[in-house]
């Protein structure tokens, strides 16, 4: 029994004695793992943007400039219509920004100009200029006086818009002297001639040209006239003016204008006068730096009176603008009002109607400048003038011929030969000099074509003799107009020789001192028949600048 129990035990051991042998021999043989395996992608093939350096250029880059020329042929105008010698500053206004100048001269002359600036300079600005000069003759009622005044501002905006607009009031005082025979006895009242006007002035451009190649220009101005009768007249001008470019080389023009006066006697029973007239200025024009070519027309309307006129320039020159050789056939209208003859003539009547002038101007020219300081100019013009205002002495009234008719020359064919020579050395040296002789022919309506000049001369000079001294003059020479006679025929006026001569010199740092001459030959003329001019005057002063930084 004992025997039997010793072999079951046996056989309960023995399997578990086998598995312990076979686990110890595969533990001998067994592979020891140290790192696991991780699946990775293949790298995908990359596109390379390899840039292509771009071709040198060799070529010289074109720039089209649009540099204005000093020499300015201007249409043709009647002479500036002076009605007395004395001109203080001969050469053009003073250049100081903030300044003061007064003086005193001959004649009981005062004299008193100032003008002051205000803003930065860039995106905002105004400038206040005023000015008063008068003066009493030795002759009975040879006076004058004249004050103006004016503001103006500007103003840039961020949307590539410049404003700019001002405001002005000017009153002209004189008397009419020019009664014959001489001496004698009226009231002031009844020989004086003064005029006020009002003025307002809006305009907006932009500054730079639009994403579309556009550029605009509007404007719209207005003026109040008055004389001291209570005749009153207002005028009032819109431009809107637009360019479309294509390139830097074609451009269209499209502009239209609106011109309109009201004039009101001061006689109710008079009717008032209406005198409105408007045009449309369609234009191409074709510019490269030696070539300029504009072709247009200029339909108008003259108090519904229609007249096309041409509008065809064109300008060949050189690289270097060193010259240019011009020609035109173009044709406008002019604008006659109560403001603008009393401008010509400060001793007229009230005109009873008006009539605008239609100009045709055929011309021929060149221009151009020699070295950097010689500049030059010529032409010689065919213009027609229809419905040009002229001015007759009234001798049926008082007989004495102090005042002024206003008549129309239906037709004047105008035969105009002008040059000008210039020479300036930076601002150390400047002359200027100009001939204008101008026949008329084919007149019709008039006998002669009264009061306009057929021949005139200017020149106008200025020097720094040292670095505190400028010298500056001026002479302006003429020959005379045609005049009408008492008893119907048509006589000449004597020409005119006028010399002016100024000085100006630094005392202090903002302290000048300033003097003025006019009429040193002491010779007396006619601008107008039965009107001289006052004999050798002067005046002289200071100038207080309150920046000068200089």
């Amino acid at each position: 029994m004992k025997r039997v129990r010793i072999i079951f035990l046996l056989s309960a051991l023995l399997p578990g004695l086998f598995a312990a042998a076979q686990r110890d021999t595969i533990k001998n043989k067994s592979v020891d793992i140290t790192s696991s395996f991780r699946p990775e992608l293949k790298s995908s093939a990359k596109i390379n943007f390899n840039a292509t350096p771009p071709t040198a250029d060799t070529a010289k880059p074109r720039l089209q400039y649009d540099i204005p020329n000093p020499n300015l042929l201007f249409a043709y105008q009647p002479g500036s219509l002076k009605p007395l010698a004395l001109q203080i500053d001969s050469i053009g206004r003073f250049t100081n920004s903030n300044y003061i100048k007064a003086g005193f001269g001959s004649l009981r002359t005062p004299f008193v100009q100032g003008g002051f600036s205000f803003g930065d300079g860039t995106n905002a600005g105004l400038n206040i200029y005023a000015k008063h000069v008068s003066s009493q003759g030795k002759e009975d009622y040879k006076d004058f006086s004249n004050t103006d005044v004016k503001l103006t501002g500007y103003y840039k905006t961020a949307k590539n818009l410049e404003w700019n607009a001002s405001l002005g009031m000017k009153m002209d005082k004189t008397y009419k002297y020019g009664f014959e025979p001489k001496p004698q006895s009226f009231p002031n009242d009844s020989l004086r001639q003064s005029f006020q006007t009002l003025s307002a002035r809006v305009n907006m451009h932009n500054i730079h040209t639009t994403e579309f190649g556009l550029d605009y220009s509007p404007v719209i101005s207005m003026n109040f006239f008055n004389d001291n009768l209570k005749n009153h007249e207002s005028n009032t001008y819109i431009d809107l003016p637009l360019q479309k470019n294509f390139g830097d080389e074609v451009s269209i023009n499209l502009g239209v204008t609106f011109d309109l006066t009201r004039l009101a006697p001061k006689d109710k029973t008079l009717e008032k006068i209406n005198n409105n007239m408007w045009y449309i200025s369609p234009s191409i024009l074709y510019h490269t730096s030696t070539l300029r070519l504009q072709g247009g027309i200029r339909p108008s309307w003259d108090d519904g009176q229609f007249k096309m006129f041409p509008n065809i320039l064109a300008e060949v020159g050189t690289d270097d603008q060193r010259f240019t050789f011009q020609a035109g056939w173009t044709g406008y209208l002019r604008k006659t009002s109560y403001q603008y003859l009393a401008s010509q003539n400060p001793w007229l009547w009230m005109p009873t109607y008006l009539r605008n002038t239609w100009i045709e101007e055929r011309y021929a020219g060149f221009k151009g400048s020699i070295g950097d300081h010689f500049t030059y100019s010529g032409k010689v013009a065919f213009n027609k003038l229809n419905n040009q205002p002229l001015f007759i002495n009234d001798t049926a009234a008082a007989g004495d011929g102090k005042s002024f008719n206003v008549v129309y020359a239906d037709r004047i064919n105008v035969l105009n030969l002008g040059g000008e020579l210039g020479y300036n050395v930076e601002e150390k040296f400047s002359v200027l000099t100009s001939l204008h002789f101008n026949q008329y022919t084919g007149i019709k309506g008039q006998q002669k074509a009264w009061g306009m000049l057929p021949l005139e001369f200017n020149t106008a000079m200025r020097l720094q003799v040292i670095k505190d001294l400028w010298v500056k003059g001026d002479l302006f020479a003429w020959s005379g107009p045609r005049y009408l006679k008492k008893d119907g025929t048509d006589g000449k006026l004597g020409g005119a020789f006028d010399l002016n001569a100024g000085l100006e010199f630094r005392i202090t740092k903002n302290l000048n001192l300033w003097t003025q001459f006019n009429n040193i030959f002491n010779k007396e003329y006619q601008r107008w028949n039965q009107y001289p001019v006052y004999g050798f005057n002067f005046v002289g002063g200071i100038i207080y600048s309150f920046d000068q930084k200089n």
